[in-house]
């Protein structure tokens, strides 16, 4: 009996890739998916804030009141924080610990009782991220950081890297149709220390040793963009093979917030390494993560963030409002100093995405005029294909034929209602 799945991811790349990467094994035993009425449906959980804790019970009870008699099959890092309290939905079929994510597939085959039912290698391109041609690989898991308002590294487990060997492995089996790979961890500050690796290795090892025209990542330690990274990037850049993306998480521009955090860096160390990448390519897209309203922030401490991100090159933000999570510094914290009202966390997080509209539309607006090489998505909008610039902004183009996962040069041409409009050339 071949069995249906569907399954879903919460919060970050990594998570995506797990899901991306069991999806791909189901289906090679000959599973196949269906998002209506599957016979297991399989939820990869995120514990980062009580929102997104609360969306997987809200997810949980729609999928067991509209489909009762489909197994529900949950892990990640809320699954985790469940076990570790002994407490969670009784609607669960199965609940996998993120310490045995690695052998999550063997544990469902044996609960499922699955037979292999189709050859080794097989493979459905079945994700928006296929479809695209751009392939997620988890590269790394674990950190020790220990940042004061993070449940992750309590969640997640010390650190720990795949060798640049299984990596480039990974790459070349799903080689076939990939225009892109996405490289995530959970810290990449970590990779490679366990086996004497490190990034810059791989990079160099997926440049030499593949052709996949583009490298990315999903989000980068501040500290991973030492020295080696940065004289790395300057001098591949004209390989057009890193993309010029950066999603660097900042939390926030005070440096008395900064320590409470326990970041480990201080916003000119941080804004150092943001002007090397801005100078070496003014082109390079910038994102960072920001916490509104933590534990003993000041309006004069807000007002210091604003100032920093006015002055950086930092064009896209996404937004946290504090959230206190359990067994976190951030929480005893908060028993002892001030935390901002819900009325002051929600206030400041407009204001910073009043902020990050203005700073995005004038990164939008700097690129205008100039070339680019595109990879055209899955998704086509009417007369127009859907497409990620070499920096990762998103642009439509005119196109009378789709073009998912082909790599095609786009002159900028305007900027229309926040969304880039370009030609082919």
């Amino acid at each position: 009996m071949n069995f249906s799945f569907y399954s879903h991811s919460f919060g970050c790349r990594v998570n995506q890739a797990e899901k991306e990467t069991l999806d791909r094994q189901l289906l090679d035993l000959g599973c196949c998916i269906d998002p209506i009425s599957p016979d297991f449906y399989i939820i990869n959980t995120c514990a980062v804030t009580q929102k997104a804790e609360r969306e997987t019970r809200q997810l949980l009870y729609q999928i067991r009141r509209k489909l009762p008699l489909t197994k529900i099959i949950i892990t990640g890092c809320s699954a985790t924080l469940w076990l570790k309290n002994r407490s969670y939905p009784s609607d669960i079929d199965l609940i996998i610990d993120n310490k045995d994510k690695d052998n999550m597939l063997d544990i469902i085959v044996n609960r499922l009782k699955l037979k292999k039912t189709l050859p080794k290698g097989l493979r459905a391109k079945n994700s928006r991220f296929l479809k695209s041609g751009r392939l997620l690989v988890k590269i790394q898991d674990g950190c020790q950081r220990f940042c004061s308002y993070c449940l992750t590294a309590r969640l997640r487990g010390i650190p720990r890297s795949k060798t640049i060997k299984d990596i480039l492995k990974e790459i070349k089996n799903q080689q076939e149709g990939t225009r892109e790979v996405i490289l995530t961890g959970i810290n990449t500050e970590y990779f490679g220390r366990d086996h004497g690796e490190s990034l810059p290795g791989l990079i160099e090892t997926i440049v030499a040793k593949t052709e996949i025209p583009r490298i990315s990542f999903g989000s980068i330690h501040p500290w991973s963009i030492d020295k080696t990274f940065l004289n790395l990037y300057k001098n591949i850049l004209n390989l057009k093979r890193l993309v010029d993306f950066f999603h660097i998480p900042l939390q926030s521009g005070s440096n008395r917030i900064l320590s409470l955090m326990k970041r480990g860096y201080t916003k000119e160390e941080f804004s150092e390494k943001l002007q090397v990448i801005a100078a070496t390519n003014p082109y390079a897209f910038i994102s960072t993560d920001l916490i509104a309203g933590f534990v003993g922030e000041s309006d004069k401490e807000f007002e210091e963030t604003l100032d920093f991100l006015e002055k950086s090159p930092i064009s896209g933000f996404h937004i946290f409002r504090f959230s206190q999570r359990p067994m976190t510094a951030a929480f005893f914290m908060a028993k002892k100093i001030a935390e901002p009202s819900q009325s002051k966390k929600q206030s400041r997080a407009e204001t910073l995405r009043g902020l990050s509209r203005k700073k995005y539309l004038m990164f939008l607006e700097m690129n205008l005029g100039r070339t680019s090489s595109a990879l055209f998505l899955a998704e086509k909008k009417g007369d127009y294909c859907q497409a990620l610039l070499d920096n990762q902004l998103p642009i439509l183009v005119n196109s009378d034929k789709a073009l998912a996962g082909e790599i095609k040069n786009v002159k900028i041409l305007e900027v229309k209602k926040g969304r880039l409009i370009g030609k082919l050339v």
